[in-house]
């Protein structure tokens, strides 16, 4: 496998495991398990650690003259990147509505 195609699956992976985390945080929210929910969100923030390691590199990597080739895969990997980020953001603000309500 190429480099390129693992590094977009390598993303793949660990933003997947953060949407499930932040899927799991929220169930803890809606059930009024604010500590729990936040737990599952550092857990999500660790695999975004991971992710973002990936994406950086390949910034390195393009930053220092190496040609970056452009896939679907990639573009897919990046959209599932930024996509989870926001819905991390929109996560925190949500437990936190639940809480003022509580």
């Amino acid at each position: 496998m190429e480099s390129m195609e693992l590094a977009s699956f390598q993303i793949i992976s660990t933003v997947g495991g953060a949407r499930s985390k932040i899927t799991e945080a929220l169930q803890c929210a809606r059930q009024r398990n604010f500590t729990e929910a936040y737990q599952k969100i550092d857990e999500a923030n660790e695999f975004l650690k991971e992710g973002h390691k990936n994406h950086v590199d390949l910034i390195q990597k393009e930053a220092d003259g190496q040609e970056i080739p452009f896939s679907m895969l990639f573009m897919h990997a990046e959209d599932q990147f930024m996509s989870v980020y926001l819905l991390r953001d929109i996560a925190y603000e949500m437990i936190a509505m639940w809480k003022e309500i509580k």
